[in-house]
């Protein structure tokens, strides 16, 4: 089925018959006729400059759904004089790889080069992708594969090494409206909806083209005899539901992106993100734990009740249910977001843990060692140890640092929030411990 479609002053069809989807129908038939992808198709595009020059290299179109992937592949073939074969990794093997690369031998003796587009490339195993590397470096096939993943997770190095990554976008207003233009140009009906109602349906496409002429055909099918308002459309048709894989790079962006709003004290755009999240069916205890990751991390001791507020809304979560338990959840991104902040228990962790690795197992001061027995007693562990609270203040200023090691800072508070109480304690402690000569 076709991503991207014909322009305004195309023909009324591209050869598609009239009982072909709408999207077929208005399938383009020159690169210049998509739309939405001009940083591509443009005369400075990656795209338009490989169709100028008459050579292409091996290409990885990274896009989500509905954004030409497939046209632009099937156009691009056309444009340079290449034969055009296609194959999808969801229904394609071994076997079927090897039929194609013969066939594009045969093809080559004849003096026709072979541009094979491979749909959900990222479907093939690591094996299977490894299986390319040698007709892609004879010249015996121009690889273009699609995903809608990051190949940089999904493809190997080797094959990402000989392909040249190009990124499709979401398509905007803008480009919708013309797909809505080029629909109604080819049927000869406007839409059934008024001008609100037309917003609604280009807001719901959530910038897959396909889908959108998917819901305008649905319309055209319909017999509707007064324009719809945006509640009638939505009554008469469903929204796209977000493109949101729980173990892939969109879930990894979501929550990255909520947690930089936490941490910039937006609580609205925390807010929004953590929506998107749960709205898409992320599991509600994957994000209490991240924010109480963000409360330890990011807030520390700048408000100690952070963590005792987000663990809370888990413990109201799991008595609630859903979905009353989602306010639970709300309330903390909102505490956490609205906190002041400090990663200075976070630096001090890794700091800390960083030492005690590189300086391996010193030995405490004899003052402060265990000494349980008589003998141990005898030769010095525990000698000298102050107890603090019979010294002045409660503190003794005494040296607890291995002989070998001088003192550290790991633990830096911030003047922020509780914090600043903090460091007004550690400066007075400083100060006494100068003063009483310990380290």
């Amino acid at each position: 089925m076709a991503d991207l479609f014909a322009s305004d002053d195309l023909p009324a069809d591209d050869g598609a018959p009239d009982t072909a989807p709408l999207a077929d129908r208005l399938r383009p038939r020159t690169l210049a006729d998509v739309v939405g992808q001009e940083h591509l198709t443009g005369p400075e595009g990656a795209i338009g400059r490989m169709v100028a020059a008459g050579r292409l290299s091996s290409i990885i179109f990274w896009g989500p759904p509905g954004t030409g992937k497939t046209t632009i592949s099937r156009l691009l073939a056309d444009a340079v004089g290449m034969r055009f074969a296609p194959i999808s990794a969801v229904f394609s093997g071994v076997a079927d790889l090897k039929k194609v690369f013969a066939a594009a031998k045969d093809h080559a003796r004849l003096g026709e080069k072979t541009l094979l587009f491979v749909d959900e490339i990222h479907r093939f195993n690591r094996a299977q992708q490894d299986g390319f590397l040698p007709f892609v470096e004879d010249g015996t096939v121009t690889l273009v594969g699609a995903t809608t993943e990051n190949p940089s997770f999904e493809l190997n190095a080797a094959l990402l090494s000989r392909a040249q990554v190009l990124i499709l976008r979401r398509l905007d207003a803008s480009a919708l409206e013309q797909l809505l233009d080029r629909a109604e140009a080819l049927t000869g009906r406007p839409l059934p909806l008024d001008p609100s109602a037309r917003e609604a349906l280009l807001a719901s496409a959530d910038g897959d083209g396909r889908f959108l002429l998917n819901q305008v055909e649905t319309l055209y099918s319909i017999d509707i005899p007064a324009p719809l308002d945006p509640a009638g459309l939505s009554a008469l048709l469903h929204r796209r539901v977000a493109v949101y894989d729980k173990d892939r790079e969109g879930h990894y962006n979501l929550i990255s992106a909520l947690h930089k709003s936490l941490r910039g004290s937006d609580p609205q755009a925390a807010l929004y993100y953590m929506a998107r999240m749960l709205t898409a069916g992320e599991e509600p205890l994957y994000v209490l734990r991240r924010l109480v990751r963000f409360a330890t991390e990011d807030i520390g001791l700048a408000d100690p009740q952070a963590v005792v507020q987000c663990l809370a809304a888990k413990d109201a979560y799991e008595f609630l249910g859903s979905p009353e338990g989602e306010l639970a959840i709300v309330q903390a991104c909102l505490y956490c977001a609205t906190a002041p902040k400090s990663n200075a228990a976070y630096m001090a962790m890794k700091a800390s843990f960083k030492s005690a690795r590189d300086t391996g197992s010193l030995m405490p001061p004899m003052n402060i060692v265990n000494a349980p027995t008589k003998l141990m007693k005898q030769v010095g562990y525990g000698a000298g140890y102050q107890y603090d609270h019979d010294a002045e203040g409660g503190f003794s200023g005494a040296n607890y640092w291995p002989e070998e090691m001088s003192p550290q800072t790991f633990y830096a508070p911030s003047d922020r929030g509780f914090e600043a109480r903090i460091a007004e304690r550690i400066a007075y402690w400083n100060k006494l411990r100068a003063e009483r000569g310990g380290a």
